[in-house]
């Protein structure tokens, strides 16, 4: 029996980054000689054991053979006769197909480490067209490690993948799980290119995938393309740090423009109420978490009233703190300032250009909760009249703090 270490850790050891989880390959061995050392099986698909006293995983090695469609069709050999290589080469990547053994040797059979100096993504063999969750896993590294190039020939081969139809049998559950884990890296835009280069993009989100090459007015928009665009603005809100439920909600929020009539381009009228049926199609179709879902729907509504928040009237300022809940949810209503934060600054040169409209829906907030609904509806037993006071009172604090602050309008 000998135990190697593969995969993601040798990867990021060798580019210097810090090394999150260990994995293990144990060549020689069978489930029974694994259970005998204590180790704990918990794979079913495949023989994967935890360790009795650090809990982390070792797999034996394996090979497979495609056995059906999708990523659940495989017939898996893990037999102690399969070798170091055999395991290897069933990997995705070569960056990720490098072993180093107990001794520190580094097992290196497909030249990852030469790709990991030449920083380029490559398939290992003809085993990468056989799961089509590796078209996804390969754009997430794209948008982890940024600098890497995906080399020709992987392209073209997921290209084939995608138009044998093998993306059309991926789950939604899988879809989400790998764009999820995609828009949190560095650099999210670039998983999305790259899923629009091979294809893939517009199998498995053909509403995003439409917005390349739909023209926007270049006044507000100076890099013209709307898909350009949502990957400007999904990079910002990498940068600014963003929770997931932001950068999902920025990546939906002008699907609408994809359908705009032609007859109407550059403009986009009405192109917010077109975002939130699309934007909930997409979020039904993926079973996407309700967080996620409902900032997005959120954000496709309304990222147009924040962005005119110097132009509204004290009761449209008011109405739009009431209809996006504002009140009872201020956490979400901040989550929609830096959706539109991220939006805004998401155009080519407009990273420094003055943004006030979440400083001013700021302080409108906390003048419409500085409004004691309580102790009007202590001295009134009429419920309309007491919203009908409420509101007049909060548009009152509205219009005060506007006329006494020249600067927030």
């Amino acid at each position: 029996m000998k135990i190697f270490t593969v995969g993601g850790a040798v990867r990021d050891e060798l580019l210097g980054l810090p090394v999150q989880d260990r994995d293990y390959v144990v060549v020689g061995a069978s489930p029974r000689a694994m259970l005998a050392r204590g180790f704990r099986q918990v794979g079913k698909d495949f023989p994967v054991f935890l360790h009795p006293q650090s809990h982390e995983e070792y797999a034996l090695a394996r090979t497979e053979r495609k056995a059906g469609h999708g990523y659940h069709g495989f017939a898996v050999d893990a037999a102690p006769t399969v070798t170091l290589a055999e395991d290897l080469a069933r990997r995705d990547l070569t960056i990720n197909a490098i072993a180093r053994a107990a001794d520190g040797e580094l097992i290196d059979p497909y030249h990852g480490i030469d790709d990991l100096q030449a920083r380029v993504l490559r398939h290992v063999g003809p085993a990468f067209s056989e799961d089509p969750v590796r078209i996804l896993r390969l754009a997430r590294f794209a948008a982890r490690f940024s600098d890497f190039r995906v080399a020709p020939g992987t392209l073209d081969l997921m290209r084939e993948m995608v138009a044998a139809g093998e993306v059309d049998h991926l789950v939604s559950e899988r879809v989400w799980q790998e764009l999820a884990r995609g828009l949190m890296e560095a650099r999210p835009s670039r998983m999305f290119e790259v899923l629009h280069q091979c294809g893939a993009l517009a199998r498995l989100l053909p509403e995003l995938d439409a917005l390349f090459g739909v023209p926007q007015r270049a006044e507000c928009h100076p890099e013209v393309d709307t898909g350009v665009h949502v990957l400007l603005v999904i990079d910002q809100s990498a940068q600014r740090l963003c929770s997931l439920p932001v950068r999902w909600a920025v990546l939906l929020h002008d699907l609408g423009k994809g359908v705009t009539p032609a007859a109407d381009l550059p403009r986009h009228p009405g192109h917010e109420a077109r975002s939130v049926k699309l934007a909930g199609e997409v979020c039904a179709r993926l079973r996407v978490p309700a967080a996620c879902r409902d900032l997005a729907l959120l954000v496709a509504r309304h990222h147009g009233d924040v962005h005119r928040a110097r132009e509204l009237t004290p009761e449209e300022v008011v109405r739009l703190l009431e209809v996006s809940d504002a009140l009872r949810r201020p956490e979400r209503f901040e989550r929609l300032l830096e959706a539109c934060t991220c939006d805004f600054h998401g155009r080519l040169g407009w990273l420094d250009v003055p943004y006030p409209a979440p400083a001013l829906l700021r302080r409108a907030l906390a003048a419409v909760r500085s409004v004691d609904a309580a102790a009007m509806a202590a001295v009134c037993s009429e419920p309309a009249l007491i919203a009908a006071r409420v509101s007049t009172a909060r548009v009152a604090a509205v219009a005060e703090l506007l006329s006494g602050h020249p600067d927030a309008v």
